[in-house]
């Protein structure tokens, strides 16, 4: 059995102890062999904790001092926050006492930290955040990166593809993962020089089943299992896709209130399009991993409700479970043993 207790920052999101402990709560209900360490202000976190509750053995609490704000700069917070809930959740992680961290604080903070204090596995340059995201195939997708690197080079998307292989194999136990590169075009003349030499790189990886580019409009088709792509690009294409999806919902509401045929044809249609905004909103598929370091971070969205963050802690059980930190780096080792044979 892998060690399965969690670290969970409780301070950080937008919610803070309203939604984290809950979540945790119904977390323990849910996994009966799970035990939750959570880190932050022991007087607003036991406030939310019932008396009577049932599982109080399988649940700890750590007093922080201090709170990683969403205004904290990475460096900075790195220095000067070590006794905050964030800090405490990675450290217990980097013990080897619990076997994942869950937070839905400062990202760029939370990657700083994990970087620091975890380091990544041997081969892993960069950690990237990837999350599942739904399809018209009823099947989810995985995409990194998700805003961790801005910027990368083919190497390092080379890496992101192993990684993102090695999930979706462990996790939707697919044998030979569909991997596509995120692009401007399917043809291979289309895109940069870093997208055009990370392609030439996964088509002579025997171990990696690349099929090629995917545009941005194919994302949600389920045609592939890992879509690749560098932070910047990924960021904006999720961030795109809530935007176009709260459009949608907000164009009904001032249709409801004009005339007539409009309010009939928005009675009609906001049943469904409603259930399309569901779909692609966020919480839905709450829980993204920072994959490629020495141990297991989940990163919620800092909105996140119960439900959501819920969805986050049950994803770091995953991930605990499969080992896939350990799958990675086995995974990097065999290619690597691939080439120097």
């Amino acid at each position: 059995m892998n060690n399965l207790t969690l670290a969970l920052d409780a301070m950080g999101g937008d919610f803070g102890p309203l939604v984290t402990v809950p979540a945790s709560l119904q977390a323990l209900h849910h996994f009966p062999a799970l035990k939750i360490t959570l880190f932050g202000d022991q007087y607003a976190i036991k406030k939310h904790i019932p008396q009577d509750f049932k599982y109080l053995n399988r649940l700890e609490i750590i007093h922080c001092s201090q709170i990683v704000t969403m205004n904290d700069r990475p460096l900075t917070a790195v220095r000067n926050r070590r006794d905050s809930s964030m800090r405490k959740a990675i450290d217990m992680v980097q013990r080897g006492d619990a076997g994942a961290c869950v937070s839905a604080g400062n990202t760029g903070v939370l990657m700083a930290m994990s970087k620091l204090i975890l380091k990544t596995l041997p081969g892993i340059d960069r950690p990237a955040l990837i999350t599942t995201l739904p399809t018209l195939a009823n099947k989810p997708v995985y995409m990194l990166d998700l805003g961790a690197n801005v910027s990368c080079d083919s190497d390092t998307l080379l890496q992101f593809a192993v990684m993102g292989s090695v999930v979706a194999q462990t996790v939707e136990k697919k044998r030979r993962p569909k991997i596509a590169l995120l692009n401007v075009g399917e043809e291979a003349i289309k895109g940069n020089d870093v997208v055009k030499q990370t392609a030439e790189l996964l088509k002579q990886e025997s171990s990696l089943n690349y099929v090629g580019f995917i545009e941005g409009h194919q994302i949600f088709q389920g045609n592939v299992d890992v879509i690749v792509c560098d932070g910047f690009v990924g960021n904006i294409s999720l961030k795109t896709t809530e935007g176009i999806a709260n459009l949608i919902i907000e164009q009904l509401n001032i249709a409801s209130r004009s005339s007539y045929f409009m309010r009939l044809l928005a009675f009609i249609c906001k049943p469904l399009l409603k259930k399309v905004f569901c779909m692609v909103k966020p919480d839905q598929y709450n829980g993204a991993s920072l994959l490629g370091l020495r141990g297991i971070v989940i990163k919620s969205h800092g909105n996140a409700d119960q439900q959501a963050f819920f969805t986050a802690i049950k994803q770091a059980v995953i991930e605990v479970e499969q080992q896939v930190p350990n799958r990675i780096q086995a995974s990097l080792e065999s290619i690597l043993l691939e080439k120097i044979c």
